[in-house]
């Protein structure tokens, strides 16, 4: 292929106006012409290697394509990467992962959660890439707070963070354990007691004390106040005071008296067949024992309380009262006052009642016996409380003696 040289169309040279220089002309003029012939080959001769090049290019191109397709496929697959830092109970440390939320992480890092677990920002939630999540394990807490026991969970590290978690105020509080103690996953007892304000009235005065004590006495010592050896307060002494409660204090003095008293005799009733019914006779007198007790009488600020019994001795037994009760069946007649009109007499007397008691109150019974005639016929107790059958038998035994003397006004109605 020949090449054709082509003439440029004429033209300035850059500066020509400057110079003075005339168009191209003579010599100028052929190796201007030369240039041009030799830049019209060398285009000739680009084409013809560009089309040589046409070839590789076109099997290289399928190569390229398979390059990009793979080096798209890596990008897509890095661009699911996520740099997050997981915080587990206070241990950060930093993670590359494909995970989509934050329990698939959990899962991958074999950490479980717990009913008592906290997991920030959320046990559910998806992952993001920087994220920062915190795990934080629950720790089971027996805590005694002012005397109260609880069972509480906490996800605190140490005994300081427990309390502000809980809620717990630690100021002037007496802890069991120190504040910046570390709770363990296993968990820890601790006791608490709050700050609180007591006042105690003792010796007429109020004395306010601020005291995280676990006793009232205690809280009363811190008070400065003194106890004797008898003292004690309102309140027992062992228990735990109570914020806002107010404690009277009791000034205890006391005496011991020792007095001498009676132990009464016992009464014993025996049966006695050779004793007709209805009598009675004392066979052995009660005798009274005596015995010494001991009192002690208390007074607290200055009021006597009533005396309290401490001890006692016998000083000597009681003798027991033996009294023979007549068994034998009660006779009904009597020789020489059979044959009167004893309902008679009694109608007139009394009615014919047996309980009858005159208005002096000397005279009882169907007959109007006096206590004195009464026992001297053999009888016993009072007459108005014998049965009739008895009455009769001694008023018949009295006419025997005395015939109808001892009733003058009634007498004659034994004759009718």
């Amino acid at each position: 292929m020949t090449a054709t040289t082509v003439l440029p169309r004429q033209t300035a040279y850059p500066g020509h106006e400057l110079y003075g220089a005339a168009p191209y002309q003579g010599r100028a003029a052929a190796r201007h012409h030369r240039r041009a012939a030799a830049r019209a080959t060398t285009r000739g001769t680009g084409r013809r290697r560009r089309a040589a090049r046409t070839d590789p290019l076109r099997q290289l191109l399928p190569r390229m394509l398979v390059v990009a397709f793979l080096t798209g496929g890596t990008y897509a697959y890095l661009t699911g990467e996520k740099d997050v830092e997981l915080t587990v109970d206070g241990t950060p440390r930093t993670l590359h992962t494909f995970a989509d939320d934050i329990p698939e992480l959990l899962r991958q890092q074999h950490i479980p959660i717990g009913d008592h677990d906290s997991v920030a920002p959320g046990p559910n939630a998806g992952l993001h890439d920087g994220e920062d999540i915190a795990v934080r394990y629950g720790r089971p807490l027996a805590l005694t707070l002012d005397g109260q026991r609880h069972q509480v969970w906490t996800t605190a590290r140490t005994v300081d963070e427990a309390l502000r978690q809980l809620g717990v105020p630690a100021e002037g509080a007496h802890l069991s354990t120190p504040p910046d103690a570390p709770i363990g996953r296993s968990g820890m007892r601790l006791d608490v007691r709050t700050e609180r304000t007591v006042t105690f009235l003792a010796d007429g005065r109020a004395h306010t004390v601020r005291t995280n004590a676990a006793t009232v006495r205690q809280a009363a010592a811190e008070a400065g106040i003194a106890f004797g050896p008898r003292d004690t307060t309102s309140v027992a002494p062992g228990s735990f005071p109570r914020d806002g409660q107010t404690v009277s204090v009791m000034r205890i003095t006391g005496s011991t008296e020792v007095r001498e008293e009676p132990i009464p005799y016992r009464t014993v009733r025996q049966p006695d067949p050779t004793q007709f019914k209805g009598t009675e006779e004392v066979v052995i007198p009660g005798e009274v024992g005596v015995r010494q007790v001991r009192y002690e009488q208390r007074t607290v600020n200055g009021v006597k309380d009533r005396p309290r019994r401490t001890g006692a001795r016998v000083l000597k037994e009681p003798i027991d009262e033996v009294i023979a009760v007549g068994t034998k069946p009660q006779p009904t007649s009597v020789a020489g006052a059979d044959g009167l009109n004893w309902a008679g007499l009694a109608r007139c007397e009394t009615g014919g009642r047996p309980n009858a008691v005159d208005s002096s109150g000397t005279y009882g019974g169907l007959y109007q016996f006096d206590t004195r005639t009464w026992h001297a016929l053999g009888g016993t107790g009072r007459p108005q409380d014998a049965p009739a059958a008895e009455q009769t038998y001694r008023a018949k035994k009295l006419y025997v003696r005395r015939g109808t003397t001892p009733w003058p006004v009634c007498g004659h109605k034994l004759m009718s």
